[in-house]
């Protein structure tokens, strides 16, 4: 497992590493992309700490931008976990209000007069601040959605059966309530310690890294 990682890592590596502000019209129109963090590292370089992709067909660029350009938790569960450990690692008391999710208008009525709208943006300009600073990507161009989500998933299995690939002890994940998050040493609860990437996995994704 640890082989297919540092593999992984190498691929990843090779390929364009963005940071914000970042130019959409670089990244391809559909694919996965793999996001390191500052002062994570694994495997002789920056350790991944998230793989992600879409559902949608092209919209890996919108994607993206939710996490990092609009400051809405509800449409980026990413964005959502990084509130929860700012908020977790102060004991700040706002961390309930946080958990709401305000999608849909009912939820929204039903909160009424509740909801401390100028704490929550200032949360999450607070998570794009740090967003923003602390993570870099890397994206692969994959067309085929059930293809996205096949190897995304294979991908972030490997990651996680990694002993190498252990979150540092300054970690941000170390304050998640997740304990699928503080475990991994990843940004993610789900398609963890599954199926592996395989030999052939890994030569597609040498080729589709952009």
């Amino acid at each position: 497992m640890n082989g297919a990682c540092a593999a992984l890592h190498r691929i990843a590596r090779r390929g364009t590493v963005h940071s914000c502000p970042f130019d959409a019209g670089a990244l391809p129109v559909n694919g996965i992309y793999v996001l390191f963090e500052m002062g994570e590292q694994s495997h002789g370089g920056d350790r991944i700490v998230r793989v992600g992709t879409h559902t949608g067909v092209g919209q890996l660029r919108s994607r993206l931008q939710q996490h990092f350009v609009k400051e809405n938790k509800d449409r980026s569960i990413f964005r959502k976990n990084i509130g929860r450990c700012l908020l977790n690692r102060e004991s700040d008391p706002f961390l309930p209000e946080w958990e709401m999710d305000f999608t849909t208008r009912r939820a929204r009525e039903k909160a009424g007069a509740a909801v401390n709208t100028e704490r929550r943006r200032a949360v999450e300009a607070d998570v794009t601040g740090y967003m923003r600073g602390a993570f870099r990507f890397v994206a692969f161009s994959v067309d085929d959605p059930a293809e996205r989500l096949r190897l995304e998933s294979r991908m972030i299995s490997t990651v996680s059966a990694c002993d190498e690939c252990s979150p540092s002890s300054g970690w941000l994940g170390r304050h998640s309530p997740k304990v699928k998050i503080r475990d991994s040493g990843l940004w993610l609860v789900n398609e963890l310690f599954k199926e592996p990437l395989t030999d052939v996995d890994l030569q597609l994704l040498a080729a589709a890294v952009v």
